[in-house]
């Protein structure tokens, strides 16, 4: 099956229809605040569906039906701990967010810690972005370029270009409208791939269900295991709430869309109900693979994530491929537009703003944003082009897509170190952090490359990281007779 002329169409339709909506939303765009916060004005139902779009890239809507064709339903543990994770981050980090006018995320480290400590963050924030979010284009480009049939830049760039265009002129606003907009459409492009294959598989529903029990695909909860395992009940459970922890309470990409809430009401309502909805998608997409193990039959692959994008290819009508193919660029621009604008807000508020002495000036640092998010722009869709010449697998690809685990896990217990402890300074938050990035960084490293069996899983470096840094700057404050400010909270 080729891409048809109809798919074709469905796509111009969508990619023309989310640039219109993106520029209608930047209509008004008045200073800085109203270009990175959207005046504080976003209702929590859409920022619910914004955060979940905006950590739905790509990868997840293909790689999550693979784990059902290979695995079962055992992620579903980690998406519980999610959810406990983002109650923790309702009542324990958003409350500091809403006292006083916290323009990024780094902010509340200033309050507690001093500048220096926000701009490190800041620094250690945009880097793991830049480099993460990058081979996370390149990635989406792989199925696209499958079942299209074009080239991997030509794809890059179209994502890229579209996203920046919605972006850079319509600023949060739009891209937490549009992020709605793009969760609905993948939504219904998952729905519609499992009501086609409920008619291909023979007997439905039971033909489904009859190869899922033989294989024990539906099957949970995993009780077996140890922390070196991802499958283990345990490190869904903990090693899932510590890291949504930290990407949801200090990764400014997430927190920077609950600050566009009127209240603080409002942004916990968004981020407990975005954890209902992820459990929910992934429970379609799981099903979908379970589908999928019934119409192939279990047939081996070379890489399992080949196996929803030939079904795409070999299963679907015209048309409908087109709208799948939507979906998946649009997890991709949600991920690009979001990192987009927190970078560039990152950028101006942290490292820009305080060094000219220019806060407050909103109609200038509104023109710097906009530069910013054309520069990330560049950075972002070039690292994406060079990661074509490193093959999938290759040290630098798996660094980039595992980079956050070992990062935010430190951020994290920055702020916990200033929220929950009131002697720590800024050379105690700065040093647990720094070490504990490099602490992370090596047992990553050594666990990857090392040759040695796999001490700890990934999904437990959140924890990890966050405990590491806590108890570096806990002992540094302690052998300094440190006595910091008032804490945070």
């Amino acid at each position: 099956m080729t891409f048809t002329l109809l798919d074709v169409a469905v796509l111009i339709a969508y990619l023309g229809g989310v640039v219109a909506l993106g520029t209608w939303m930047g209509r008004s765009q008045r200073g800085a605040r109203e270009y990175f916060l959207a005046g504080h004005s976003m209702p929590w139902l859409a920022i619910c569906f914004s955060v979940v779009a905006t950590e739905t890239s790509a990868l997840t809507f293909i790689s999550i039906p693979a784990t059902a064709y290979t695995g079962g339903f055992w992620i579903l543990q980690l998406a519980l701990g999610y959810l406990v994770g983002r109650v923790a981050v309702a009542y324990v980090l958003l409350p500091g967010y809403f006292r006083g006018e916290l323009t990024t995320a780094y902010a509340l480290l200033e309050q507690r810690f001093g500048m220096g400590a926000r701009r490190f963050a800041s620094v250690i924030f945009m880097v793991t972005r830049a480099f993460a979010d990058s081979v996370r284009i390149f990635a989406a480009a792989i199925p696209i370029a499958l079942i299209t049939g074009w080239p991997y830049w030509q794809v890059i760039l179209l994502v890229g270009a579209v996203t920046l265009v919605y972006t850079w002129y319509g600023g949060l606003r739009a891209v937490v409208w549009v992020d709605v907009v793009q969760l609905c459409l993948y939504i219904v492009g998952g729905a519609a791939a499992l009501w086609v294959l409920l008619d291909v598989v023979p007997g439905g529903w039971e033909g489904i269900r009859a190869a899922g029990e033989a294989r024990d695909t539906f099957r949970i909860f995993h009780l077996e295991g140890g922390p070196s395992s991802a499958t283990w009940l345990v490190t869904g459970l903990v090693g899932g709430a510590f890291l949504t922890m930290a990407t949801h309470g200090v990764d400014h990409l997430t927190v920077q869309r609950l600050m566009a809430a009127p209240d603080l009401a409002g942004a916990q309502k968004a981020v407990i109900w975005s954890g209902v909805l992820v459990f929910l998608q992934f429970a379609l997409f799981l099903v979908v693979g379970a589908g999928l193990l019934a119409h192939y039959g279990g047939r081996e692959f070379a890489t399992p994530d080949e196996v929803f994008p030939l079904f795409i290819i070999e299963g679907l009508p015209a048309g409908l491929t087109g709208l799948i193919v939507a979906g998946i660029l649009a997890a991709a621009m949600s991920t690009v537009s979001s990192s987009l604008n927190s970078l560039a807000s990152a950028a101006t508020h942290d490292l820009y703003a305080p060094v000219t002495r220019r806060e407050g000036q909103e109609e200038h640092l509104l023109r710097v944003g906009r530069i910013f998010t054309l520069l990330w722009a560049a950075i972002l869709i070039g690292g994406a082009i060079l990661f074509r010449f490193a093959q999938q697998g290759t040290p630098v690809v798996v660094i980039a897509l595992q980079i956050a685990s070992f990062t935010f896990g430190p951020l994290l217990g920055g702020f916990l170190l200033g929220t929950l402890f009131r002697h720590p300074d800024e050379r105690d938050a700065v040093t647990g952090i720094a070490v504990a990035v490099v602490v992370m960084t090596t047992l990553w490293g050594v666990q990857t490359f090392g040759g040695i069996e796999r001490v700890v899983d990934t999904l437990w470096f959140a924890l990890i990281g966050s405990a590491l840094t806590v108890a570096v700057g806990l002992a540094s404050a302690a052998l300094r007779g440190s006595r910091a400010p008032a804490r945070i909270g």
